[in-house]
């Protein structure tokens, strides 16, 4: 029991530095180092505040330690020997384990589209999905801060993952930090993307940070998490997003005056 403990342990303190890591770091840089200078690639014009930071990195620590809770089921329990979890790296060829990290982020964005719809339903949102929502203007450390239950079916994914694909924990380990990362951008609040991006064929298929950004200051529209492939199927997309991206690249480079997002949907939940 004591080394189940300290494993446990081990396993909230990688996660909890992860997050710190990943969010913190883009938050000192965009919130505080570089703020002024980055003030044309902030996608709202308006501002969060302290109490929404600490909210955000309050519900971020009980997602973490769901997520680890998450883990010590996969890797600990008597469910692990119904999974394709392997122990050796050398159980299977070494190029599965990028190929997989890419394959499960595409399974992913799958899931999270769903999922992420089913939460809007009238009555899931108000009661689960909407304190997620109340980072109006996200930062990164929203990226992590759900409501207890959704951050059980966030983490749900990886329960599915270990039972279609075969995962090592170095598999499960870059999955989760390159799901952070994009999340993080997502969240971020300011738009990075490189000028070049635009003109290329990713631009149809990759989110942006102006993509998220919408969905948490229109409150519907956008649900995809990596990709924008489900939005642009069923019909979700914000039909203002194009044209948002491209006033940000603008404002960004070609110094334009900074502007309110004038995208085309209503700020209503449901």
């Amino acid at each position: 029991m004591s080394a189940m403990y300290q494993t446990m342990l081990r396993i909230l303190s990688i996660s909890l530095l992860r997050y710190f890591i990943l969010a913190g770091i883009p938050f000192l840089v965009y919130y505080i180092w570089r703020r002024e200078k980055m003030g044309r690639a902030k996608i709202q014009e308006r501002s969060a505040g302290s109490k929404d930071f600490w909210r955000e990195i309050f519900h971020s620590l009980q997602t973490t330690a769901v997520f680890t809770a998450l883990a010590m089921i996969i890797w600990f329990s008597p469910l692990k020997k119904y999974t394709l979890v392997y122990d050796h790296v050398n159980d299977h060829p070494l190029w599965w384990i990028p190929a997989f990290v890419v394959l499960s982020l595409i399974i992913h964005d799958t899931y999270f589209y769903w999922m992420h719809r089913l939460l809007h339903h009238k009555k899931l949102f108000r009661h689960v999905h909407l304190l997620h929502h109340r980072s109006v203007n996200p930062s990164p450390f929203t990226s992590y801060s759900f409501h207890f239950l959704e951050a059980w079916a966030e983490g749900g994914v990886l329960l599915l993952l270990v039972f279609i694909l075969p995962m090592h924990q170095l598999t499960v380990l870059l999955f989760t930090v390159a799901s952070l990362f994009i999340n993080v951008y997502g969240h971020l609040g300011y738009e990075i993307a490189p000028r070049w991006l635009r003109h290329t064929f990713l631009f149809e298929i990759l989110n942006t940070s102006t993509h998220h950004n919408l969905h948490h200051s229109k409150f519907e529209g956008n649900y995809g998490l990596y990709f924008r492939i489900w939005d642009r199927l069923m019909g979700t997309e914000n039909p203002g997003y194009v044209k948002d991206y491209d006033r940000m690249q603008e404002q960004r480079f070609n110094k334009l005056k900074v502007e309110t997002p004038t995208a085309a949907l209503s700020p209503v939940g449901g």
